[in-house]
This record gives structure tokens, sequence and C-alpha cells, in this order.
């Protein structure tokens, strides 16, 4: 008799029961944008899904995405009379923001599907209409959000988690961390769980996907990679950590652009609180020290950001007006969290700011002139869609924060993750900020909440295709 057997024999005869690891068609790590939108995707599919999320509640990074969802084509776009965006444009604006290191296959499968993407979201209970005014680096207004102004990311998370909750063959898991992925025969077939009494276990499923977003809460991580970035705020949330590659590396995944990172360009020094883009979008401007304008504010955000460093303290104001205050729900939080100093005439936001009253004047009333004309001469400013000189006046001290990690695991437009052969690693798929390659070296404001859940929902599809 051989010793495997002799220890069954022993086991049955003392009374004792073997240990089975779990079972689920599809396991998704991370519970994020991407990872509800997989799991959401995956059990309309018919197949059963575990969603394992490390931190103790969930939504991850998507709970602090503010601006919108870009998508070209939606009914609401249209309705607005944009009539003359395509899935075509988006890409291509994607790419030239990206300096062109973008996966040109990738880019365009974004764009393709965000307008699909956008449409299921309003299926699932998004209030979402579409918003007026170019982000950076857009030539056309494409985003979507609330239609009251308020944050995207927390809607989005409402209406996947809200629409998961409801389906009995998807189980939430917070507070359990993945520590492997395992692997049979060159495919993965599961994963290793810490939950949350510390307490480890296993789960076999016929396909993983990872959503375990990025690593811009990892300090040590970005300066290695970006030594000027050392000391930089961030807005991220604490658990973006970037444990996600580390998982992939270990069975084979290869990566992209791990050096593309993105500091936003308007966050609230020290606080590292930001303020969306989208204040910019809606008529907001900047101004430096010296009480003057200093850039095109709807240029790409790396660009903005760079015109921000450079000035002699790295900082800047951000201006908008009582208008957008009280139509914008996310421009009233910012004012309700003190983050502001006001005035009811320049005088007294000079004053505030601690900038020359004269310059600010002059500032405020060429901005207004280039409104009037629709011509920005002095910094060729795109579009001017509101006057922002609705008394009193509001001034956001800002400097660049780490934002965004374009870089991580390959993948092809299906979401498979390549490996080290340069083909799909069977039975292990990825999306959002976990992946690289969609953004290349710089992200467009609005495009991560479109790559969520366009490709988290291609990732749930074809894990569920997997499964079979």
């Amino acid at each position: 008799m051989n010793k495997l057997s002799l220890a069954v024999i022993c086991a049955l005869g003392l009374g004792m029961t073997a240990v089975s690891a779990e079972e689920a068609d599809v396991v998704v790590v991370g519970s994020g944008g991407a990872g509800l939108s997989a799991a959401v995707t995956a059990a309309q599919a018919g197949k059963n899904v575990i969603v394992l999320e490390k931190m103790p509640i969930i939504g991850g990074n998507t709970l602090r995405a503010e601006g919108g969802m870009n998508a070209a084509g939606t009914l609401q776009q249209l309705e607005h009379g944009i009539t003359n965006d395509s899935a075509q444009i988006m890409s291509l604006d994607a790419q030239k923001s990206g300096h062109y290191l973008n996966n040109p296959e990738l880019t365009l499968t974004l764009a393709e599907n965000a307008k699909d993407a956008e449409q299921w979201l309003l299926s699932l209970g998004a209030p979402f209409c579409h918003r007026m005014g170019r982000g950076g680096g857009q030539t056309r207004a494409r985003g979507h959000g609330p239609c009251d102004g308020a944050p995207v990311g927390a809607a989005v998370v409402k209406a996947l988690y809200s629409t998961a909750s409801k389906l009995p063959s998807v189980q939430i898991r917070p507070s359990s961390k993945v520590t492997q992925l395992i692997e049979k025969d060159g495919k993965v077939v599961g994963v290793k769980v810490e939950g949350k009494d510390k307490k480890e276990y296993t789960i076999d499923a016929k396909a993983v996907v990872l959503a375990t977003g990025g690593f811009g809460a990892n300090a040590k991580l970005i300066s290695s990679l970006r030594p000027e970035y050392k000391g930089f705020a961030t807005t991220n949330q604490p658990g973006a950590l970037g444990e996600g590659l580390e998982l992939a590396k270990g069975v084979g995944s290869t990566f992209v652009d791990l050096r593309e990172i993105q500091a936003h360009p308007t966050v609230i020094p020290v606080k590292g609180i930001l303020i969306s883009e989208s204040m910019r979008a809606r008529g907001g401007y900047l101004i430096n020290q010296e009480g003057k304008r200093f850039v095109n504010e709807l240029l790409p955000r790396d660009v903005v950001a760079a015109a921000v460093l450079a000035q002699p303290t790295g900082k800047a104001w951000l201006l908008i007006d009582d208008k957008l205050v009280k139509s914008n729900k996310l421009a009233a939080g910012y004012v309700a969290q003190k983050l502001a100093v006001s005035g009811n005439n320049v005088s007294e936001l000079a004053k505030a700011m601690g900038v020359p009253e004269a310059n600010l004047k002059a500032a405020m009333a060429q901005y207004d002139e280039a409104y009037k004309t629709k011509k920005d001469t002095a910094f060729d400013r795109p579009e001017m869609i509101a006057a922002n000189n609705v008394w009193p006046m509001y001034a956001f001290q800002i400097t660049p924060a780490i934002h965004h990690t374009m870089g991580g695991v390959r993948i092809n437009k299906n979401a498979e993750v390549i490996g080290v052969t340069a083909k799909p690693i069977p039975g292990l798929f990825a999306a959002g900020e976990v992946t690289g390659g969609v953004h290349g070296g710089n992200r467009v404001g609005g495009n991560a909440v479109a790559d969520i859940v366009t490709f988290g929902r291609i990732a749930g599809a074809n894990a569920a295709k997997a499964a079979n």
C-alpha cells in the first residue's frame, strides 16, 4: 500500500474531513467599476461569479471618480446637437493625448464600445446625461454622468452593485485578499485567498478576471519608476498599491508602459483632494500667483500639469463662479468643504488669493472678452461655454498630484492577458487600471470610466465563454 492510500484510509478511520476548494465559474479580483462590470456581465451570461475585494468596502478607485464617462455617438450626445463625433475621432483624441504610445487596437476598441457601455449603465439605473464642455485633450464634448453634476464614480458603483446584489449567482466578498493565481498545465484555474479572519482558502475557477486597479498610492513604486514624482501627493484610495501586477507576474504575464504615470493638474495641496477637470470644462480657468492666466486650460493633463509646476511656487489657482456652484453638485461640494477662498468683487478675491489686483482684473476681463467673441487670443482655448463671471467668485489653490497609472498588464482587444509566449494565458482576463496600452503616455479625462466599464464588460463576457 502506498503512502497516499494509507493517508486517506487513516483520515477516514479517524473521522477527519478532507478540505476541498470552493468552486466558481468566474472569479473576479477587485470590486471597482471594472470588476463589477465583469461580474454582472458574466452573471447575466448564466455563470456563477465570486468577486473578491481586499479592502473592507467595495468600489476601489471608482468611488473617487468625479468628472464623467466619455462616449461618442450616444443618444444623449446627439440630442445635445453633437452630431460630428465618432469612435474614430474619440480614438484619435486618445492617441494624440497619449503621445501615440497607445495600442491603437485597444484605444479603438474602447471608443467603439463606450457608447454601448454607457447605454448599458443607463439600463441598470445610472442617472446619466450628456454634459456639454470638453475635457483636456478632447475635440468634442463627449462626457456623460449624473444629470445633477454629482460625481460619476459613485453613480457607477451604485448602479453596478445594486444590480449585482440582485443576481443570486453573484457573491461579493470584501476583506478578501487574493494572494496567488493558481495555474495548471499553463492555464489559470483558480485563486488562493486570505479571508477576513486571515484564514486561507482556495477557489477553483474556470476563468479569472483581474480588476485590481492601478498603483497610484504606491509611493515607493512610483518614485522607483519616475524619481521626479518622489514626494507627490496622490488622489488614489489607499488600496491602490499594484498587487495585481505581482499576481499577474506569477503566472507569466507581460507588461507595458509601466513608467507612464499621470499627474492630475488640479489637486488641493497636502490634502490630495482632486478638483475635477469638469470644472475647467464648464468655464473654470487658471491663474498664477502673479494674477495672470498662463495656459490653455483644456490642453491634455500632462501639459497643464507641467505648466502649473513651471510656476515659481509650483501652484496656481482655479477660478469658478457662483453660477456653477449653484448648478453643479460637485462644485457645491468643494465649496462646502471649504476648499476655496472667495470674494464678492475683484478686490476681495485678489486679497484672498494674495495676487495683484490689477493683474487679476485684467485676466478676468481678457477671459470675459474671449467668451463674448468665442476666440481666446491669449491662449487659444478652443471652447468657451460659460462666462464664469457671476459673483461671488471662488478660487482653489491647486498643484499636480499622482492620479492615474497608464501602464500595467498587457491585454488584447478581448481582454485576454498576454503571456511571455506572446499568446493569451488561458483562463486569465484583465480590465481597468491594472492593464496597460489603452491610454498610452497620458490619459484623457473621462476615458477611465469608459475604460473600466467597456473592458470590464468585454472581460466578463469572454470569461463567461471560457467557462463553457
